[in-house]
């Protein structure tokens, strides 16, 4: 009987391939429509499409590495950041293994090359088609994948087995959420996660729901998240100097960090309430994408709002009540020169962006209820006193008004963020072990 229903699993599972397969043949065309709409408002999305589709030229130096790669992939700028350690030490430790960085997004794409210039290969990662993929692992043949947290593709898992890279997925969340959406679709997903060699799971929440969906307990280890180990560079203090010294006048800053589209009218909503009690509030307002950054701006000003423009590098006089954050790689700065910081994603069902990296700088956090990026996270945070979640725009501007009027509050919730920080170090260590473990000599 057992002997029957063997093949018959693997019938199944090649069916349930072969289904995927022909819908995502299907798809293709609506994604390159994805792609040009995408394009009106951020034109780094019509460009480097042969790389999305599996094509990648490499120098005769790079062609050398051709069965020795290490992949990494991170989607987009927040996977980016995360797997910015665990680079940087592989680097140090193994100059000699050469790295590919494969993103999703432009914005992940200019992280990555801020952060490592030409000292990685960096490309697209290729569309989960069996074409695509074919592709991109014929030109590379790497030996190790290194997915970071949950961007679990079907056949860019089978394929790179087949072609004897082992796969492991690093600072791996699954919240509940996505583990209901796994467990829908558990004909294509169980056998993708079979062949995973080991998954390091962010928290032990995070490693139970991946059992659930049927992983076994030899390929899990709970490892902690990468994203506590927050390097904050040598150069901020110079930055945070720069910046304070654009605001003119001592005034109590909130920073609304990352947010998505239909979350900036809800942030100022709450900014008018708070400004009837605050009168000097100054708001930065840092929208997630950039080429959103003209739209939020004009929506400020729409609402009445005196704004300033972070790129026009103009004093924030005592009249302005919106700074736009419309710049790259200035987030901790920002951080730095605020009293209080809410995080986006999390008024909109976007899953919330990091917390953590205001908690690293001291200050209160405040997020919404969708917290699904940041879970565990947000849990911990929450648990200790550094964060606070808000419903809506008027229990926001609730909180920020008593955080800004209590300045014990305001330090006790500061200081509970950096020691819950300080005392989850370790994950970068423990996940560089598993993934140097993995890697074929």
């Amino acid at each position: 009987m057992l002997s029957r229903q063997r093949p018959l699993a693997a019938r199944r599972t090649i069916l349930t391939r072969t289904t995927y397969n022909i819908l995502f043949t299907l798809a293709l065309p609506f994604i390159v429509i994805r792609l040009l709409w995408r394009a009106i408002k951020a034109p780094a999305y019509a460009r480097r499409w042969a790389e999305r589709f599996g094509f990648v030229t490499l120098t005769a130096e790079q062609n050398a590495h051709r069965g020795r790669w290490l992949w990494i992939h991170a989607v987009s700028v927040g996977e980016s950041i995360a797997a910015a350690p665990l680079i940087r030490k592989l680097r140090a430790d193994h100059p000699d293994i050469p790295l590919i960085v494969t993103t999703m997004t432009p914005t992940g794409s200019e992280r990555v090359r801020d952060m490592f210039g030409e000292d990685v290969c960096h490309v697209y990662a290729p569309y989960d088609h069996p074409c695509t993929v074919g592709r991109f692992l014929s030109t590379f043949q790497p030996r190790l994948l290194v997915i970071m947290e949950t961007e679990l593709w079907p056949n860019i898992i089978y394929y790179a087995k087949q072609e004897g890279a082992r796969v492991i997925v690093a600072n791996a969340r699954l919240s509940e959420k996505s583990a209901r959406g796994y467990e829908k679709f558990s004909a294509l997903g169980g056998p993708m996660l079979a062949q995973i060699d080991c998954i390091g799971a962010q928290a032990a929440s995070d490693a139970e729901r991946f059992r659930r969906l049927g992983v076994q307990e030899s390929q899990i280890t709970v490892t902690g998240s990468i994203k506590f180990e927050i390097d904050l560079p040598a150069t901020l203090e110079a930055k945070r100097s720069e910046l304070r010294a654009l605001i003119v006048g001592e005034r109590p800053v909130w920073i609304a960090a990352s947010t998505r589209d239909g979350e900036e009218e809800k942030i100022l909503s709450a900014l008018y309430r708070c400004l009837q009690q605050i009168p000097d509030l100054l708001l930065i307002l840092v929208p997630r994408h950039p080429e959103r950054f003209t739209s939020v701006a004009r929506l400020c000003s729409a609402r009445g709002f005196t704004v300033a423009r972070r790129s026009e590098r103009t004093p924030v006089s005592p009249q302005t009540q919106v700074w736009l954050g419309d710049s790259m790689g200035e987030m901790l700065a920002y951080f730095s020169v605020s009293d209080i910081a809410f995080v986006g994603g999390s008024l909109v069902n976007t899953g919330c962006h990091n917390v953590l990296e205001p908690a690293a700088l001291g200050l209160p956090v405040l997020t919404g209820p969708s917290q699904y990026n940041f879970q565990t996270i947000c849990e911990q945070m929450e648990s200790v006193g550094a964060l606070a979640t808000v419903m809506d725009e008027n229990t926001l501007a609730e909180a920020v008004a008593r955080v800004l009027a209590d300045p014990d509050l305001r330090s006790r919730m500061g200081a509970a963020g950096q020691r819950l920080v300080a005392d989850n170090r370790g994950a970068l260590q423990r996940t560089y072990d598993l993934v140097v473990a993995h890697v074929p000599l």
